[in-house]
């Protein structure tokens, strides 16, 4: 009796969700489109620090021969 009545809680619970959310997730963004977001300065860096690390490795590697 327990096990029926927290299925049909948790099935109450999700109809409701669906019923309530689904339709508002549906509606069109109001407002202005967001600006693009730049990605030169951060792809910069990860770039910079990609190079900086394979460079540490290489040398490590000469080091250990």
């Amino acid at each position: 009796m327990k096990n029926m009545k927290f299925n049909l809680a948790t099935l109450l619970f999700v109809f409701i969700g669906v019923v309530i959310f689904l339709p508002v997730m549906g509606q069109p963004p109001v407002g202005p489109p967001p600006a693009s977001t730049p990605i030169d300065g951060g792809l910069s860096l990860v770039i910079a620090a990609c190079a900086g690390y394979g460079a540490k490795k290489i040398n490590d590697r000469r080091k250990g021969k």
